[in-house]
This record gives C-alpha cells, structure tokens and sequence, in this order.
C-alpha cells in the first residue's frame, strides 16, 4: 500500500529550510537544489508543493509569522491575570526579536522586508501581518486606557503605528550593531513607560527598577 504524504507536513519543512537557508546566505542563497536538500525532500517534490520560487518564499514568511505569532500567544497565556500594559510589552519584546536565539530570525525577516519592495506578494503578506500585529497592539492600549485615571486623550491606533514600528526598527539596529540588545530593550521600556506615564496607565510601575527586564 503506498505510503500516504503528509503534504501540509512537506510545505511547512521546506519553509523551514528556504529560512534556515536565508537566515545564513540571504534570499539570495535560496535554490531549489539546496531547500529539497535542506528539507530532506526531492526535488520534484518542492516543485508539487510550491509553482514558482516566490510562492515558497510568501510560504515561509508565512511560517516566520506563525512562529512569532505563537511565541506571543504562549507567553501571555504563562500570564493570564497581567494587565494589559504588561501584556502589550511582552507583545512588543517578542515581535521586536532582540533574544539572541531569535537573530537568525531576524535576520530572515529582514531579508524579506528587502525582498518585497519588488514583490508584491512578499509585500501583501508583510501588510496582513502587520496588520494584525497593529490591531493587537491597539486592542491593548484601548483596554489600558479604559482604565487609566488620566483625562490626556488617548489614540489607541497611533500609539499601536509608533509602537510597532519602534519595534521594527530596533530590530535593524541590532542587526547592524548599531545598538546591543540590551540598549534596544532600554529604548523600548523608556517608549512604554512614558506611554504609561502620560495616560497614566496601571501597571506602568510593573516596568521600573530593577526587575524591569523581566517585567517585557
């Protein structure tokens, strides 16, 4: 009886591979020959599973987006009861990808970021994932601020734009060496705690002193 293929199973590990492979040669450095080797796979089996080599790439961005997108997931369920100052650091520290064991990762996002000036669906699946990044970070800021006892005006979808793309930025900086990514963290908690600040949002305090890198 023939055996039965897992074809969500081969996509997901040639995704990997095209970001394994990324992450040390650049975009660039991805061919076929390399990602069916890479992913313990023929070739005519990454030719089945993907038509063109930009649809194995938008696969893979994809599969960086879902893994970022987990990680947020899991690290605010470890913490059901925070608030949602808490929640929007952790948030924003996990998609800003300053851990060491997430640079490859970084990198390859980076990679893609590049690569999708020219590719519009590269580019239309960066746009739906910061989408939905910007809508998670305002639905936290809005639920911050509802309880906040500041009567500043508050802009739940600005501060999200500034938030993330604060993010996004620190994670060139660290990239290129322009900053460790301990002076990164230290920009993004100055960002979050003078959020707090000014709207005087609870749990801001929860950022200070000297557990403050645990707090995000």
């Amino acid at each position: 009886m023939p055996r039965q293929v897992d074809h969500e199973d081969r996509r997901r590990r040639i995704a990997e591979a095209v970001c394994l492979i990324a992450g040390e040669d650049g975009l660039e450095g991805v061919t076929l020959r390399d990602v069916a080797a890479r992913a313990q796979v023929s070739m005519g089996a990454v030719q089945r599973c993907f038509r063109s080599k930009e649809e194995m790439l938008v696969s893979a961005l994809e599969n960086i987006g879902e893994r970022i997108t987990a990680r947020v997931r899991a690290r605010l369920l470890q913490s059901p009861a925070q608030s949602a100052a808490t929640a929007l650091g952790h948030a924003a520290t996990e998609i800003a990808l300053l851990r060491e064991e997430h640079r490859a990762e970084a990198r390859v996002w980076l990679a893609f970021v590049a690569q999708a000036v020219v590719s519009e669906p590269l580019a239309d699946t960066l746009k739906t994932n910061y989408t939905a990044l910007h809508e998670a970070f305002t639905q936290l800021i809005r639920e911050a601020g509802e309880s906040a006892a500041s009567t500043a005006p508050l802009d739940p979808q600005r501060e999200a734009r500034a938030l993330l793309a604060l993010a996004d930025g620190l994670t060139t900086h660290v990239l290129i060496g322009r900053l460790t990514p301990q002076e990164a963290q230290d920009v993004l908690h100055a960002h979050l705690d003078s959020l707090w600040e000014r709207h005087a949002l609870p749990g801001h305090t929860a950022l200070n002193g000297p557990g403050r890198s645990d707090a995000i």
